[in-house]
């Protein structure tokens, strides 16, 4: 978030989980909807959201610089990154996000998610201004 600073003004909004239930029954269902009732209440209207899910879009670092620089061109100059909990995304925000991200095949802790997100966003600035990044 220190290195981000330059490039980007960045809130981190943590909402509670929900208690995780079996996968697919009635319980994990309500635990999604109630995460995507306390998410939607920080999406900012002006924001361009982009979910992370795992049958995302899979980009390289070059790839999402391009596609940040791109929706700064068109204006969208402000993002709202949502990274789900252990159960992942209620549809109806993946279905309202024009951009859905995966960030690997590989599953990945929901909070060890940001830290990779963050990371990609940082090296995403750096090739936008050109500057050099540690590979």
């Amino acid at each position: 978030m220190k290195r981000l600073a330059p490039y980007a003004r960045l809130e981190v909004i943590e909402v509670p989980e929900a208690p995780p239930g079996l996968q697919g029954s009635p319980e994990e269902q309500k635990a999604l909807a109630y995460e995507e009732k306390e998410i939607t209440r920080h999406i900012r209207e002006d924001a361009y959201l982009i979910v992370l899910d795992a049958q995302g879009e899979t980009l390289d670092s070059p790839a999402l610089a391009s596609r940040l620089a791109k929706l700064q061109l068109e204006g969208k100059v402000k993002a709202d990154f949502i990274i789900g909990g252990p159960a992942g995304l209620a549809k109806g925000l993946k279905e309202r996000a024009p951009l859905c991200l995966s960030l690997s095949a590989l599953t990945f802790p929901h909070r060890l998610a940001r830290i990779i997100l963050l990371e990609q966003l940082y090296r995403s600035f750096k090739i936008i201004r050109g500057e050099p990044y540690h590979r």
